[in-house]
């Protein structure tokens, strides 16, 4: 048996919104989500599961329709759906009446439920959120029970307000696999037993690193689950170097000609480090200007010969102030810099 893994796809979020590629990122998480249909189509895929939020928000009837008919499209596929915190069903909405493909099978019910799948030899088990939280946790006490041969635990949630998932009890419960949504950030929490699929495509600027689906191959007792990277874009941390003969300019050439090679789709948390000259004082938002960049801190300091300015204020209050400036990094450092400066501008 061939399974993909997906949740928090979060069809209809806009991420970074304000920013002017929003709305290419809204088109880049429905691309994400087409992509894995296609995907299911290509690999001739025997199960796709979808592990909560699918929609960033509970769904119209329209969102519905557009859905079903990519999973019409692969009518060879039989798709698992459950509602999450951000799609829950809520009171007169359209998960539970709408006229699914034959392929789908909907776990709408409060609590866990079990659905047999006989062409798969399988039992899927699960829930829907039907309100925004749910502060206890829904899946301790389930079992795998009945006579298929295989058992799969969809599951939402894992933190106080969002179902608290217990791993250890999972684990012991006996399921082939649990297949887990609600954290963003990928995570194989068993190996081949148990993960979280993470966010198809990055949603929030915190979303860093790869993202992607669980790819679970089932075949006899023997379970294989890898995570495949696919999103479209990613948050990245780029670090750039400063000294004292950078300049405005040739900082804005490097930045460019970084977001170039490390990928112009990416969003980007731009941190500048180093030293620069005295009477430097670097322009951030043209650094934010060039591309994809969502944030920037200048953890710069101003550069100062701390052996000779020791020398020179030796037994004052700037030498010893120069003293604690020695062997402290990052933004405590930069912050005494600046004391320094000031210290040093009183002097003058």
């Amino acid at each position: 048996m061939n399974i993909i893994h997906i949740a928090d796809v979060h069809l209809g979020a806009e991420p970074d919104i304000g920013f002017e590629w929003s709305k290419e990122r809204k088109t880049d998480v429905q691309a994400a989500f087409q992509k894995i249909i296609i995907r299911c189509r290509d690999e001739k895929t025997d199960l796709l599961i979808i592990a909560g939020d699918l929609f960033h928000r509970p769904p119209l009837y329209r969102d519905l329709k557009e859905v079903d008919y990519l999973f019409k499209s692969i009518p060879d596929t039989t798709v698992v759906l459950m509602a999450g915190n951000h799609d829950y069903l809520k009171k007169d909405g359209y998960f539970e009446t709408y006229p699914w493909s034959e392929n789908v099978v909907g776990l709408w019910e409060q609590t866990c439920q079990r659905v047999e799948i006989p062409k798969l030899d399988l039992a899927v088990y699960g829930c829907s959120y039907h309100e925004r939280e749910i502060c206890e946790s829904l899946y301790d006490e389930v079992r795998p029970e009945g006579n298929c041969r295989y058992h799969i635990l969809v599951a939402h949630g894992g933190d106080a307000k969002h179902s608290p998932i217990d791993k250890r009890k999972l684990l012991s419960a006996g399921f082939t696999y649990v297949a887990l949504g609600h954290i963003h950030k990928p995570e194989i929490l068993a190996e081949n037993q148990m993960a979280y699929a993470g966010a198809l495509e990055p949603i929030d600027c915190n979303d860093m690193g790869d993202h992607g689906y669980m790819h679970v191959r089932c075949h006899g007792d023997m379970v294989r689950a890898e995570f495949v990277p696919m999103a479209v874009s990613q948050y990245k941390v780029m670090e750039v170097e400063v000294n004292e003969e950078s300049t405005q300019y040739a900082l804005e050439e490097i930045v460019h000609d970084r977001i170039l090679k490390e990928g112009a789709k990416n969003i980007y948390h731009l941190h500048l480090q180093g030293t620069r000259d005295r009477g430097m004082e670097f322009n951030l938002l043209r650094l934010m200007k060039i591309g994809r960049v969502v944030k920037v801190r200048d953890m710069t300091h101003p550069y100062y010969d701390l052996d000779e300015l020791a020398q020179t204020y030796d037994g004052s209050l700037i030498g010893e102030y120069i003293n604690r400036l020695k062997g402290l990094e990052g933004v405590e450092k930069k912050a005494l810099f600046y004391g320094l400066e000031a210290l040093l501008e009183t002097k003058r």
